[in-house]
């Protein structure tokens, strides 16, 4: 009897020691937060996607009753081979719809021939103080990347992104190597999280996994 007590503590003491993955259903809508965009559920295979619709400002999915401190995020996302019109990302830190952290692709850029447009294929900013345009300008090449392997433009592509204490790495289709590693810039170190889509961008995602960190 003591033997499988003593073994049923350590079972315990191990299991409380690991982070637990949560993995939303995309599907139940009372889960969600939605701002600036309707977003359509569907089936894609083995998918329970989302889709957004178009808008000229960004939109917001997030999840409710939850808040994202560090850890590892993995989704699927799916975009379009079109210039401009393709902006597909995560979003953390999430105070309001202005004040948040985004990592975010741009799937027109994965195989753009031209070899400025290439490296921005993903991004990293912090608003409101931190936009693209000034990290552009201010850090050029330092929060934004070519993506490796390269996905299809069009088709579904998988990405996972750690956010540990300043850390900030970004890896594509299951790839050792991060696409992009940068410090965060805002003030804030936790928030709410969930998909976020991009000016005039209709992005799908699919297969959200948030595992907190220990």
């Amino acid at each position: 009897m003591k033997i499988l007590l003593a073994s049923l503590l350590v079972l315990l003491a191990s299991l409380s020691g690991l982070s637990q993955t949560l993995r939303p259903d995309l599907h139940k809508p009372d889960l969600w937060e939605i701002n600036n965009r309707k977003v359509e559920t569907f089936t894609d295979g083995d998918k329970k996607a989302v889709r957004f619709d178009v808008a000229e400002e960004e939109g917001f999915m997030l999840l409710k009753d939850y808040t994202f401190s560090e850890g590892t995020i993995e989704f699927d996302a799916k975009g379009k081979n079109v210039l401009q019109q393709s902006f597909v990302g995560i979003t953390f830190y999430v105070q309001d719809f202005k004040t948040n952290d985004v990592v975010y692709f741009r799937p027109f850029n994965f195989m753009n021939p031209d070899t400025v447009r290439r490296p921005r294929s993903v991004q990293y900013v912090s608003m409101p103080n931190y936009p693209w345009e000034k990290l552009r300008a201010d850090s050029p090449g330092k929060y934004e990347n070519r993506v490796n392997p390269v996905p299809n433009p069009d088709g579904w592509f998988h990405a996972k992104i750690t956010v540990i204490g300043k850390s900030i790495k970004v890896y594509v289709n299951n790839s050792p190597k991060p696409s992009l590693e940068v410090e965060t810039l805002g003030k804030f170190t936790s928030g709410k999280i969930g998909f976020w889509a991009g000016p005039m961008s209709d992005p799908s995602f699919a297969n959200l996994e948030i595992t907190p960190e220990k």
